[in-house]
C-alpha cells in the first residue's frame, strides 16, 4: 500500500509538472498574433481557445482566451498557415466537479488509511495488552490422541473420565456427580504432561485453549488478571472447553512466600484464577487442566477440592511403559531386523519420555551420518550413551600418562562394582572422552527399583570412591578426576543421615530443610531447625560414612590388584568394553 500510494503521488506530480502555464490574452490580441503568423496551434472549445504563439524573442508562449462569434475563424486558421488546430470536446460544469472532487477523496482516502487507521490500530494494540494470548486449538485438525500416549496408564485412566465428562455430562449429572473444575498434572519434566493435555482434546473433541502460565504476567498493573478473565470469557462462549496452562507454578506459587507484599502482579494473577475456578460465578463446561514440575510450591488454595479436584502424577515409567514410549516414538523410523526395544528398554531405568524419544531421534541422527538405510541396534545403543555421557569428544587427545590415569580410575570403579554384592551390574567402560568426563563407567539396573537399602547405598559410596582409591595406589598420588565422584558421594552420605536415619548417632530422624520459598522477615530471623551440635555430628556422620565406603573400596583393591591391573592394561589397549568383555577378563584373572 505504501508503494502503491508512492506511484500515485509521483504520477500526479509528473502530470501537474507537464502541465503548461497559460497566459489568459483579449480575443482582439489573439486575431493580431493569428494575422502576425505567430501562432502555431490551437485548440478550440465551445468556451474557451487555447494555443501556443511565439513572442517577440522567438519563445513558444502558451495561452487560453474567451471566444466570439467568429464564423470564418477557421479560413483566417487556414489563412494562415496554422500548423495545428482542432477541436476539443466541451468540459462541463459536472466533469470539472467530478475530477476535483474525485482528487479530494483520493487525498483524504490516502490520509484515513496511514494516518487515522494506525492512530486507532496503536490504540487498540494499547487496549489489547488485557487480551488473553492463549491459542485456541481446532478440535477437528488436532491429531494426538491416547493412542500416541505411553508409559502412564494410570495418568490416562483418570483423564479417560474428564473426556467423558465433556461428552456426555447428563450420564454422570444423572447420578448426582458434577464436572471436575480442574486437573494438576505433575510429575518430572519429560513425563508427558503436555502431551496427555493435547490428548484431552483430541479426545473430547471440544474446543480447546492453550496458554503458558508466564504469558500472564506483564509488566503492565493488571495485566495478568485481565487476561485470566479474557481466557475465561473466551472459554465460557465456546463451552464446553478445555483450559490448558502449561508451567503453573510460574502463577501459582505460594502467596506471601517472596520479597515484596501481597499486592504483587503475580500474586494478583493467582488471585483472579482463584475467582475463576471457584468463585460466586460459576463457569459451566470448562475444565482447566495445568502442568508443573513444582507441585510443592503450589499455593494449598489452588489445590484444594472445588479448584483442581484432580491431581494426576505422571511419574517416570516403568518398564513395559518404556517399550511401548520407544515404540509410539518408532513409528516413523525405519529398524533394521536386529532392532529389539525391550532391550533398550532394559537398558534405560530412569529415563523419561522425552529421554526415550531423544534415544530414538538420536540413533536415527546416527544412521543417517553414516549412510545407513535402516537404525540398527548399535546406533541405538550409541544414541543411549550419547544422551546419557554426552558425545565423543575425538578431538580431546590425552597423553599416554593420562590415559593410565583414566584407566586406572575406570578400572577401579569396575573392580569394585563386580565383587560387591547389590550394585548394578556394569555394561560397558570407556576411556574415551565423552562430554565433561575424560572416561565413564556405566552401569545399568536388572529392573526398576522404588526402594533403596542402607546397605546398597553404602556399596554405592564404595564403587565412588573406588577410581580415586585406584589412582593413589597405582600412583601414589590422587588428581582431579575423582571431583564429580567425591560430589554425589558426599550428596549420597548426607541424605543418608539427614534424610533417611540411616546413622546410629544421629538416629531416625529428618533434620532436612523444608523446600519453600524464604519470606523476609520471617525465614531470614529463623536459622537452622537444629542445634550447633547436631551439626556437627550431622558433619562428623558424613565423614565417617565417606571413610567407611573408601576404606572397602581399597581392601577391594588391594585384595584384587591382579584383576585391576589386568583390567587396567586392557582398556588402555582397547580403550573400550562391553560387560561380556570384562566378565571374559575376570574369568581369566580367577583361573
Amino acid at each position: 500500500m505504501w508503494a502503491l500510494a508512492f506511484a500515485l503521488i509521483i504520477v500526479l506530480f509528473q502530470n501537474l509538472k507537464n502541465t503548461p502555464s497559460e497566459v489568459e490574452i483579449p480575443y482582439s490580441a489573439f486575431k493580431a498574433k493569428l494575422r502576425d503568423g505567430r501562432v502555431n496551434q490551437v485548440k478550440v472549445r465551445p468556451d474557451l481557445i487555447r494555443g501556443e504563439y511565439k513572442d517577440d524573442a522567438g519563445h513558444v508562449q502558451h495561452f487560453r482566451t474567451l471566444p466570439m462569434p467568429d464564423l470564418k475563424l477557421v479560413e483566417e486558421l487556414e489563412a494562415y498557415h496554422v500548423q495545428d488546430f482542432q477541436g476539443e470536446a466541451d468540459r462541463s460544469w459536472l466533469t470539472s466537479v467530478v475530477f476535483n472532487l474525485g482528487l479530494f477523496l483520493l487525498f483524504f482516502g490516502l490520509w484515513w488509511f496511514f494516518v487515522i487507521r494506525q492512530v486507532q490500530g496503536g490504540g487498540k494494540q494499547a487496549l489489547s495488552f488485557g487480551r488473553s494470548r492463549a491459542r485456541r486449538v481446532d478440535e477437528k485438525k488436532t491429531v494426538t490422541t491416547f493412542a500416541d500416549v505411553a508409559g502412564c496408564d494410570e495418568s490416562k485412566e483418570e483423564l479417560q473420565e474428564v473426556v467423558e465428562f465433556l461428552k456426555s455430562p447428563g450420564k454422570f449429572e444423572k447420578l448426582g456427580g458434577k464436572m471436575p473444575k480442574g486437573v494438576l498434572l505433575f510429575g518430572a519434566p519429560g513425563t508427558g504432561k503436555t502431551l496427555l493435555a493435547r490428548a484431552v482434546a483430541g479426545e473430547a473433541g471440544v474446543p480447546f485453549f492453550s496458554a503458558s502460565a508466564s504469558e500472564f504476567v506483564e509488566m503492565f498493573v493488571g495485566v495478568g488478571a485481565s487476561r485470566v478473565r479474557d481466557l475465561f470469557d473466551q472459554a465460557k462462549k465456546a463451552a464446553p472447553a478445555v483450559i490448558f496452562v502449561d508451567e503453573l507454578d510460574a502463577v501459582g506459587r505460594h502467596r506471601f512466600a517472596g520479597i515484596g507484599g501481597g499486592h504483587d502482579e503475580r500474586e494478583q494473577t493467582l488471585n483472579q484464577l482463584l475467582i475463576e475456578l471457584d468463585g460466586f460465578e460459576q463457569h459451566q463446561g470448562i475444565i482447566l487442566i495445568a502442568a508443573t514440575n513444582r507441585p510443592d510450591v503450589i499455593d494449598p488454595a489452588l489445590l484444594r477440592p472445588g479448584r483442581f479436584d484432580r491431581q494426576i502424577a505422571t511419574p517416570l515409567p516403568h518398564l513395559k511403559g518404556r517399550e511401548d514410549i520407544l515404540k509410539v516414538h518408532s513409528r516413523k523410523v525405519r529398524l533394521g531386523p536386529d532392532v529389539d526395544l525391550s532391550i533398550i528398554a532394559r537398558r534405560t531405568p530412569g529415563f523419561s519420555g522425552a529421554d526415550l524419544a531423544n534415544v530414538i531421534n538420536e540413533g536415527a541422527l546416527l544412521a543417517a551420518r553414516r549412510g545407513k538405510e535402516a537404525v540398527e541396534l548399535n546406533d541405538l545403543e550409541e544414541s543411549l550413551e550419547r544422551v546419557v555421557a554426552g558425545p565423543q569428544r575425538k578431538s580431546r587427545i590425552m597423553s599416554d600418562a593420562e590415559k593410565k590415569v583414566v584407566a586406572y580410575h575406570e578400572s577401579g570403579h569396575v573392580v569394585v562394582a563386580k565383587l560387591l554384592s547389590n550394585t548394578d551390574p556394569v555394561h560397558k567402560v570407556s576411556i574415551v572422552s565423552r562430554g565433561q568426563a575424560l572416561g565413564y563407567t556405566l552401569q545399568l539396573p536388572k529392573e526398576d527399583k522404588h526402594l533403596t537399602s542402607r546397605s546398597e547405598i553404602s556399596n554405592r559410596l564404595a564403587v565412588l570412591l573406588g577410581g580415586r582409591c585406584a589412582e593413589e595406589m597405582a600412583f601414589d598420588e590422587v588428581t582431579t578426576g575423582a571431583a564429580d565422584d567425591l560430589a554425589k558421594a558426599s550428596s549420597f552420605a548426607i541424605k543418608m543421615v539427614t534424610e533417611f536415619g540411616m546413622s546410629e548417632k544421629i538416629g531416625p530422624l529428618s533434620l532436612k530443610e523444608p523446600d519453600r520459598e524464604i519470606f523476609l522477615g520471617r525465614d531470614l530471623s529463623q536459622g537452622a531447625s537444629y542445634s550447633q551440635n547436631t551439626a556437627e555430628l550431622i558433619d562428623g556422620e558424613v565423614k565417617r560414612i565417606i571413610l567407611a565406603a573408601q576404606a572397602m573400596a581399597r581392601e577391594i583393591l588391594t585384595t584384587h590388584r591382579k584383576k585391576l591391573d589386568d583390567l587396567a592394561a586392557k582398556l588402555i589397549d582397547r580403550e573400550v568394553l562391553s560387560g561380556e568383555e570384562i566378565d571374559a577378563i575376570f574369568q581369566g584373572a580367577v583361573s
